[in-house]
C-alpha cells in the first residue's frame, strides 16, 4: 500500500498542546509573565511545519487543561505554574 501524505507530528491536539507548552516555557515572557502569541505561532507555523488548524487545537487543549491561559484579546497568554506541565 502506497502511502500518499506523510504523518503530521501534531495532528493530535495533545501533541500540538505539548510543544507548544515546550515552547512556551523557552520563551522570556514579559510584564507580568505575558507570553506574546506571535512567539508562539511563527515558530510552531514556521520552524515546525505545523498548520493553523494544529495551533488552535494546540491552544484549545492546553486551556482546557489547565496548561495555559490565553487573554481574552488573544495577543498573549501565560503559562499556568504549580504543576510540571509536560508530565502530566
Amino acid at each position: 500500500m502506497t502511502k500518499y501524505a506523510a504523518e503530521r507530528p501534531f495532528a493530535d491536539p495533545e501533541s500540538a498542546a505539548r510543544k507548544l507548552i515546550e515552547l512556551a516555557q523557552s520563551i522570556e515572557s514579559v510584564q507580568d509573565g505575558r507570553i506574546h502569541i506571535e512567539k508562539l505561532n511563527a515558530p510552531f507555523l514556521y520552524k515546525l511545519n505545523a498548520t493553523g488548524a494544529e495551533f488552535g487545537a494546540g491552544i484549545r487543549y492546553a486551556v482546557e487543561h489547565g496548561w495555559l491561559d490565553v487573554h481574552e484579546s488573544g495577543t498573549y497568554v501565560r503559562l499556568l505554574e504549580g504543576k510540571d506541565l509536560l508530565r502530566e
